[in-house]
């Protein structure tokens, strides 16, 4: 009968199991061949040749047999050598076992390294980052936190800051002014960032640094020094110098009543740093710019008209320009700011991503140690998660402005118009005007509303509280007033003069 050419079909040699052999060597391949399951060893081959694979063509056209001694006879088991020759049945030499041991044990240290190298450099980065308090006024002037959506989500405001501190030599050149060294720094760049409830849309607000407004009472952390509320109106630059950007953050909820959630604070070289690690934003001027009068006042921002891409020192000259854009004032300067941020998210959207380490690395990097953030952005994780909402954000959907103000000589303040605002932001409404309309299947009412002097209004007294009186005349000073804009029928219910408060 033919013999099978599927090898050891006559003597199939007894597969030991794992337990009975603890670590196999035989498992490890080396020279670059293949490693192989001993327990699946079943190769075709021709009938009738030998079943090694440590023999060569010997001289003169014959054989040369195994190192072994023992000729490989077709269908019989392949038996390991005595020589330095290893073949598929056969254990690797005892300094090519050891071998094998050391490389396996390097591996193993190299991954484990790896990973803790992994954990000491995000460590590392946790440390780069500066902390501050997130509000530093009085507990009971704290704006209300917003409530959640039908979905449960809630917006979240973020105020960016950009300190003109020169506190450093770096901070010194950059920033010029040698006589300013150490002084109280400045909160020359103000923007709240809105990110809606949904996620679907973001809006920044500037305020120009020149704003004039009451800086509420503050408590400077670190040494407890407290900072009584201005009486006058004051310039909003200066709330930074009160204790930290937690003052700054208290005077915004005050003006604004909107909830602020958490803060990021820039210096000149961390701006320098920020621009460098991005690689160059973009931006468009549609004439020759220079940013220097006679008298020497100007950030020597030089561009000739068209696009450019700048970065490093430049960005920073971009960013402080007043000279140079529009009429000269902060209100120019706050929309070239816009321009820079809006060019910066698409660079970051386009660039820093997963599939550039090396970018974001760099990145990671550098922010963690330009940026003073609140206890709750304290981590790279905590960054890396905000970074991720706001980057869902498509870039049509976000919308910069200033807040509303007009002139008070060469200051500004805020203008009715920046209530409204203020409200839309609280209220979580787009500024793009693009949120999605709820349907209603109700028809609107074809029965015109009545005339003012038609319609009845009954004013309650409702400022008793638990622990004060109602003030006397109130609903009947209301009601007059109501009387005098129209509402005729405005009537004083004086029988509920202690009606709770509950508007």
């Amino acid at each position: 009968m033919a013999r099978s050419s599927v090898r050891g079909e006559g003597s199939r040699p007894r597969v030991r199991q794992a337990g009975e052999l603890g670590w196999d060597d035989s498992l490890y391949a080396e020279d670059g061949d293949t490693v192989q399951d001993p327990a699946q060893d079943v190769r075709e081959r021709p009938a009738g040749t030998a079943d090694t694979a440590d023999t060569a063509d010997a001289p003169g056209g014959g054989r040369k047999q195994a190192s072994g001694g023992t000729p490989a006879g077709p269908g019989s088991p392949a038996r390991p050598g005595k020589g330095g020759g290893s073949g598929p049945g056969g254990r690797p030499p005892r300094r090519r076992r050891r071998a094998l041991r050391w490389s396996a044990t390097v591996l193993a240290v190299l991954i484990l390294g790896t990973a803790g190298a992994g954990y000491l450099y995000y460590q590392h980065l946790n440390g780069n980052i500066k902390k501050d308090d997130l509000n530093l006024g009085d507990e009971k002037d704290r704006a209300a936190a917003p409530t959640a959506n039908a979905a449960g989500q809630t917006p979240l405001n973020v105020l960016l800051i950009g300190s003109d501190a020169r506190d450093t030599k770096e901070n010194q050149e950059l920033g010029g002014a040698k006589e300013t060294f150490g002084s109280t720094p400045l909160a020359d760049v103000q923007m709240l960032l809105h990110l809606s409830a949904d996620r679907t849309n973001m809006s920044v607000i500037s305020m120009p640094r020149d704003t004039l407004l009451q800086i509420p009472k503050c408590t400077d952390p670190d040494d407890g020094k407290v900072y009584q509320a201005t009486t006058g109106r004051t310039m909003t630059n200066q709330s930074l110098g009160r204790g930290g950007p937690g003052c700054t953050v208290a005077t915004w909820e005050k003006l604004t009543g909107i909830h602020i959630d958490h803060f990021m604070q820039i210096d000149f070289s961390g701006v320098v740093s920020m621009a460098d690690a991005i690689g160059g934003v973009p931006v468009c001027v549609d004439a020759n710019i220079y940013s220097k009068d006679s008298e020497g006042h100007g950030s020597g921002l030089k561009l000739t008209e068209g696009t450019h891409s700048i970065k490093g020192e430049q960005a920073l000259q971009w960013l402080r320009t007043r000279y140079g854009f529009e009429d000269g004032s902060d209100l120019g300067r706050a929309r070239a700011q816009h321009q820079y941020m809006s060019s910066m998210i698409r660079q970051l959207r386009e660039n820093a991503t997963i599939t550039n380490p090396n970018k974001l690395r760099r990145l990671a990097e550098t922010a963690t140690n330009a940026l003073t953030v609140d206890p709750g952005l304290d981590t790279v994780k905590k960054l890396y998660d905000l970074g991720s909402q706001m980057r869902d954000v498509k870039p049509e959907r976000v919308t910069m402005t200033t807040m509303p103000n007009r002139y008070v000589g060469a200051r500004v303040e805020p203008t009715e118009d920046a209530e409204k605002l203020f409200r839309l932001v609280r209220d979580d409404i787009a500024l793009d005007g693009k949120d999605k309309k709820k349907s209603s299947k109700e028809k609107a009412s074809d029965d015109p509303a009545a005339a003012d002097a038609e319609i009845g209004v009954l004013v309650q007294n409702g400022t008793r509280t638990d622990t004060l009186a109602p003030v006397a005349g109130r609903a009947s000073a209301v009601s007059q007033l109501l009387a005098e804009d129209g509402f005729a029928r405005a009537t004083a219910d004086t029988t509920t003069a202690t009606t709770e408060d509950k508007t």
